[in-house]
């Protein structure tokens, strides 16, 4: 009984002294037996190590980023600084070709120059308005992302997405636009003074249309037997009011107290 647990330690230990590694998710192993990578990737789970006869290494396989900053030239040749992220993804079932052909280190050796050149090369051939203009940039986007996943998918690398985050612009470009804002800015504000000009002669025009009309229907309206109506009203409503009549048939009106000349 004794001799079989011992037996049974040391069957236990043999794992933990040759040590294992663990594939979790979004990973896959590559394997190497006497110096020689295997084709075929490892999947998940627990992976007994031998030294010499079997290493085991892990390759990441989830979604990645690599960040860039550049200054490249424009198309006029004027200095534009760029921040770039690229997104992709090692093919799973490419990990081991990838080892064998570029190594370990395939960011520096693969992906980050291609990403780099790629950059340059399609930046260089637009002007800085259109590297601002958010039309430009996705123009921009498109072209390097087609570049690298014509160049990186063949070898094993999956190209998800280039982004533009973010354009420095050159201090003479920024200049420049600066004035032509300002000067937008100030064709708005005479634009709204003139609009606003025009709104208040309208008024006033309005405002005298209507002084008129109504003093076209008061003069329209005083005929004599009217104004007779009026005067007589103001006899019953002014007991101080003394009405006179004239040879020319129209009253006289003077105040209760007062003579006439």
């Amino acid at each position: 009984m004794q001799r079989f647990i011992l037996l049974a330690v040391l069957f236990a230990a043999i794992p933990l002294a040759l040590g294992c590694v663990v594939i979790e998710d979004g990973e896959v192993g590559v394997s190497k037996s006497f110096g020689a990578i295997r084709d075929e990737p490892v999947g998940q789970g627990i992976v007994i190590q031998i030294p010499v006869v079997r290493t085991v290494e892990t390759w990441n396989v989830k979604l990645q980023e690599v960040k860039e900053t550049a200054n490249v030239p424009s198309s006029e040749g004027l200095i534009v600084g760029l921040d770039t992220s690229l997104l992709f993804e090692v093919q799973a079932s490419e990990a081991p070709r990838i080892r064998k052909t570029v190594g370990w280190n395939y960011l520096d050796r693969l992906v980050i120059p291609y990403f780099r050149n790629a950059v340059r090369d399609v930046v260089s051939g637009y002007p800085v308005k259109n590297i601002y203009s958010e039309t430009g940039r996705r123009e921009i986007a498109g072209k390097i992302r087609g570049f690298l996943r014509e160049n990186l998918e063949p070898r094993g690398i999956t190209v998800v997405d280039v982004l533009l985050r973010d354009v420095q612009l050159p201090q003479k470009f920024r200049e420049s636009i600066e004035l032509k804002l300002t000067a937008e800015q100030k064709v708005q504000q005479k634009q709204f003074e003139l609009d606003q000009a025009r709104k208040d002669a309208e008024i006033e025009i309005a405002r005298a249309e209507g002084a008129a009309k109504a003093q076209e229907i008061v003069r329209s309206t005083l005929s004599d037997s009217y104004l007779q109506y009026l005067w007589i009203k103001t006899l019953n409503e002014n007991p101080n009011v003394i009405y006179v009549a004239t040879e020319a048939n129209m009253p006289l009106f003077r105040l209760h107290g007062q003579s006439s000349r």
